[in-house]
């Protein structure tokens, strides 16, 4: 399957960096990962070899897409890069890294993660929210890592905190395949947020 005459061709993919994790994280990065070179995808991802992170992007190279890391220099001062990706981008810092990430991507796929996943999404998420952006975000909910995050995010539209707009930016997805085939179908909305979409409640 190739996704010729798309206009989404680099997903960002964000998740951990551990390697101390159940193997069905594992699991799901490396199917991830297989799909997205398979469906004529590159990724765009944190630039080292750790964790779930280079599960999924090594799956991304040993099916024929692209590896683009990037990184921010003091992370690459402790030695955490790696060779292996096609094109390499050194940042600055962790904002520089993101804005970086999110210059080169047309689609964002959350996997399960840390603080710097949940911090990456959300800012996507605010990005669209506010009309920054168009692109497809997706939740890979492996295990039910975000079952209660997003019960959370329930409760910021229950009181108030967020409009219910915001919770229909983003797709969450039960398994690869469903996150590569909502990506595969998205279309971007033709309309940008209005001040009601955003404020409103």
């Amino acid at each position: 399957m190739s996704n010729k005459g798309k206009c989404i061709k680099n997903i960002c993919v964000f998740c951990s960096s551990s390697d101390y994790l159940d193997v069905i994280y594992y699991k799901d990065a490396r199917e991830l990962g297989k799909l997205i070179g398979q469906n004529g995808y590159n990724i765009v991802y944190g630039g080292s070899t750790l964790g779930m992170m280079w599960a999924c992007a090594s799956e991304v190279k040993n099916n024929g897409g692209k590896i683009y890391g990037v990184m921010p220099k003091r992370l690459v001062d402790l030695g955490c890069k790696t060779d292996n990706c096609d094109e390499f981008i050194l940042a600055q810092g962790m904002r520089d890294r993101k804005q970086k990430m999110d210059d080169i991507s047309d689609a964002v796929i959350a996997m399960a993660g840390g603080f710097g996943t949940l911090e990456e999404f959300a800012e996507m998420l605010v990005q669209k929210q506010l009309g920054f952006n168009k692109k497809a975000i997706v939740i890979l909910n492996t295990n039910g890592y975000y079952d209660e995050l997003l019960k959370f995010f329930d409760k910021m539209v229950d009181d108030k905190f967020a409009n219910k707009f915001t919770t229909n930016l983003f797709y969450v997805a039960s398994t690869p395949q469903d996150a590569i085939d909502y990506i595969n179908n998205y279309k971007e909305p033709l309309s940008t947020p209005t001040k009601h979409d955003v404020y409103s409640r």
